[in-house]
């Protein structure tokens, strides 16, 4: 069976960035990214939640934390510049990104928006992020991957504890 590609997929090919495809059982509901780090055998904190906010100035961002973390609101203000963020509604991610729920990917949606990682991801030889479809998780190096989305990182998630 050929894989579908996605367009996260294209893009990184495009762009000549190695990158591992993981795929995992799936309904049709999203799966949280904890279960998708079990189900693809890969290290929570290296498995990436991407979320799309809204600051108050009316911007769009993209903050990308690992799975087991929380977004911290304040923190994700701070690292853009923004009075405070929140997250947008779910009837939102489709249109504002041209991905769904649970497929959300960093890479490749309808429009580049300011991106910020957790610092986490600067110890990590790889990173896991959406695939651009859920059942689909791409894996590529930190390096390679933050400077194709323009990302930025900070301490964005809440801490532990």
């Amino acid at each position: 069976m050929k894989q579908q590609k996605t367009n996260a997929m294209r893009i990184l090919e495009q762009k000549k960035i190695p990158y591992t495809v993981h795929e995992y059982p799936h309904g049709d509901a999203p799966v949280d990214g904890v279960t998708v780090a079990h189900l693809t055998g890969t290290d929570e904190a290296a498995v990436f939640k991407t979320l799309v906010a809204v600051g108050a100035s009316g911007q769009h961002y993209v903050f990308c934390v690992p799975v087991a973390k929380e977004l911290d609101l304040k923190k994700a203000a701070k690292s853009v510049g923004e009075k405070s963020v929140a997250l947008v509604h779910v009837r939102e991610i489709t249109p504002l990104t041209g991905y769904v729920r649970g497929g959300c990917s960093p890479v490749g949606m309808k429009k580049q928006f300011p991106t910020v990682f957790d610092r986490s991801v600067e110890t990590l030889p790889a990173v896991c992020v959406s695939g651009g479809r859920i059942g689909t998780q791409i894996e590529a190096a930190p390096d390679a991957l933050l400077p194709l989305v323009r990302a930025a990182t900070a301490d964005i998630t809440v801490a532990d504890g």
